[in-house]
């Protein structure tokens, strides 16, 4: 009679439990916190908070400062752009506003879609005078601070790709409208690390852009502080872009712990373990949520939206 073969993968139980959580996090973009977790899935909360502090470990789950749980970078790049752009959007949040609060002006996010500035979030100025923007709305890369900021920080061919194949237009007697001319300015936004929409778009309007780094050092977004020219004034401008420099560095960095400081700190886990004993119980349930987030992690088709 022939054995059947005993399979090595995580029991069926832990995967399930690892996919319904994640599955119960996907539908909640605004985040759950650990109760409403396990009310949710019905699974146990201490269960529940083990598996959620695996995920987050691993990258695959972010944790706000409110200490509600949300699907992580890592994960949200391994299913469509739109969760991706989510995560984003939440991890810069509480920086995009703060950064609002201390300029008194509209902040926005933006990431680059084709040769398009493609507005992520958006946290208007309380002032009955300002620069209005939504999410949602794409402008030209060549003519906005946000656009600039990503154009310049672009590797060289993939720069030089992007502006032959830009269709320039003349908004305002300020735009560029020559690709030499853009390709002097973006290597002084290089050189200063911020860029300027100089009432390029909208007259009397002036833009500050700053490039969000991921964990690479590749840029994957920026952000800006817009006005009026009658508040963002000239001499003005070294102030706000030390601010949007701080804050994109900021959104930088909190991205970057998200999705590639999970490696150090998996290290230095592993490295803490091996100096103390543990039970054989303890050991199997963390062998059990390996093994399912590797289960988990297996490339799989990806259908488009």
């Amino acid at each position: 009679m022939r054995r059947e073969r005993q399979s090595k993968s995580a029991p069926v139980g832990v995967v399930t439990k690892v996919l319904r959580i994640l599955e119960m996090l996907r539908e909640s973009p605004a985040g759950l916190q650990l109760k409403e977790v396990a009310e949710k899935t019905a699974i146990n909360k201490s269960t529940a908070y083990r598996v959620l502090a695996h995920l987050e470990h691993e990258g695959y789950v972010f944790r706000d400062s409110a200490g509600a749980y949300a699907i992580g970078v890592r994960l949200a790049r391994l299913g469509s752009g739109a969760s991706y752009q989510t995560t984003m959007r939440k991890i810069s949040r509480p920086v995009l506003e703060e950064l609002s609060r201390i300029t008194g002006e509209t902040v926005s996010l933006a990431v680059l879609e084709g040769r398009e500035v493609l507005y992520l979030d958006v946290m208007e100025s309380a002032h009955t005078f300002r620069q209005v923007s939504q999410i949602g709305m794409r402008h030209p890369l060549y003519c906005t601070a946000l656009g600039k900021a990503m154009l310049a920080f672009y590797p060289e061919q993939e720069q030089k790709h992007l502006i032959s194949g830009i269709d320039f237009e003349r908004f305002t007697p300020h735009t560029i409208t020559r690709a030499a001319n853009l390709r002097k300015e973006l290597t002084l936004i290089r050189q200063r690390g911020y860029s300027l929409d100089n009432e390029e778009v909208y007259l009397g309007s002036r833009c500050i852009g700053a490039p969000i780094l991921d964990a690479s050092d590749r840029v994957i977004a920026a952000l800006s502080v817009s006005g009026p020219t009658t508040r963002v004034t000239r001499d003005r401008i070294p102030t706000f872009a030390a601010a949007a420099r701080q804050a994109a560095a900021e959104v930088s960095t909190n991205l970057a712990a998200n999705s590639k400081g999970f490696e150090t700190r998996s290290r230095r886990h592993g490295a803490a373990r091996k100096r103390r004993s543990s039970s054989e119980r303890c050991k199997q349930r963390s062998t059990q949520l390996d093994d399912a987030m590797n289960l988990f992690a297996r490339p799989r088709p990806l259908s488009t939206a």
